[in-house]
């Protein structure tokens, strides 16, 4: 049977395996209904698995203090000081299990994307607000690893690795698809360049890092 799309407000009708729906072929490939399912698939597993590594190793630590996670590599480096940090508890339990739940969320959304669901527009703002808090909560975990912490959590940063794409696609999947509104000109510019974006903000992450523990890549830090 036929299904019923109303994703950007008005009804079509498509056949199930006949290819891209006629409203499809104008959006940016990365905003189609399977692409972008996929990519929502692929970082919310990855995000999911790394929450709940942090989540394995937090348990062991509340077991013993002087365990030592997988992740513990040098001073610079180690999740088992950052667990120890207030930043890592700031609603007052583990921000990982915040991860568990988020992430479990974009994998459902995934999933029923891929089976055929269509999502009412007041369900894409609600998912626009939650990665856009959450991307804004990773900026403020990474500004206080890299200037007040001074360590780094190889397990926290695959969590900022997967949020920079899946906030990014999800804005412009809103944007794209009408949920947030527009003028034509402004939303083929940020259809067009959402791997661009990506990318910058990728560059970015990565030159902070680098400045922030310049001392430590070029062996002046002591370690």
């Amino acid at each position: 049977m036929p299904s019923i799309s109303s994703t950007a407000g008005d009804a079509t009708v498509h056949q199930p395996g006949s290819g891209p729906a006629p409203a499809d072929r104008s959006l940016p490939t990365m905003t189609r209904d399977r692409p972008f399912a996929w990519l929502l698939l692929i970082t919310g597993a990855i995000g999911w698995l790394a929450s709940g590594a942090l989540v394995l190793e937090k348990l062991e630590v509340l077991k013993d203090p002087n365990h030592v996670t997988v992740c513990d590599v040098n001073p610079w480096i180690s999740c088992g000081q950052v667990m120890q940090t207030p930043q890592s508890s700031v609603f007052g339990f583990p921000n990982m299990f915040i991860g568990i739940v988020a992430f479990a969320v974009i994998i459902t959304t995934a999933m029923g994307i891929l089976a055929g669901a269509r999502f009412a527009r007041w369900y894409w703002l609600g998912l626009q607000a939650g990665v856009t808090l959450g991307f804004a909560f990773v900026v403020w975990l990474w500004s206080q690893a890299l200037y007040a912490i001074h360590i780094l959590c190889p397990f926290c940063m695959i969590v900022w690795a997967v949020m920079i794409p899946l906030f990014v696609w999800v804005s412009v999947r809103n944007i794209s698809h009408g949920v947030i509104a527009l003028p034509a000109g402004p939303t083929k510019v940020i259809g067009d360049s959402g791997w661009i974006i990506t990318a910058l903000l990728y560059v970015a992450v990565i030159a902070t890092i680098f400045f922030a523990f310049i001392q430590v890549f070029i062996g002046t830090s002591g370690y």
